[in-house]
């Protein structure tokens, strides 16, 4: 990491050579326009992978609220665990307590994951 620092401070006509500007000789454009480059492209590399990544997760969270159904045991986002009774348009209708029959209405966005056997509640 040193050494790469050094030749960068070499190119842009800083560091222990005595070249730059006190030297009389001045660093070319490429030279300067390099780190900024480099630096530029790995900002755009970090927000076109996190913004497909978003769309990714966007995608599949429109899926699993179109896959729910009746019977569906699922986990809200507020820790409700309940089994799905009812789907409507942006609503879902849980049976949240077996011995009592509570139901409770969420919307469909605080469903947080469908519990299956591959995906339970502790993981």
């Amino acid at each position: 990491m040193n050494h790469m620092l050094s030749i960068l401070a070499q190119a842009t006509g800083g560091g222990p050579a005595g070249g730059g500007a006190a030297g009389g000789q001045q660093p070319s454009p490429a030279a300067t326009f390099f780190p900024f480059a480099l630096i530029l492209a790995m900002f755009a590399f970090i927000f076109l992978t996190s913004r497909s990544q978003k769309k990714r997760e966007k995608r599949e969270r429109d899926n699993m609220f179109e896959r729910l159904s009746k019977n569906d045991r699922v986990l809200t986002i507020g820790g409700v665990i309940g089994t799905v009774i009812q789907v409507k348009d942006a609503e879902v209708v849980l049976k949240v307590d077996e011995s009592t029959n509570t139901k409770m209405t969420f919307l469909k966005t605080s469903v947080q994951r469908i519990i299956t056997e591959e995906h339970p509640i502790g993981t």
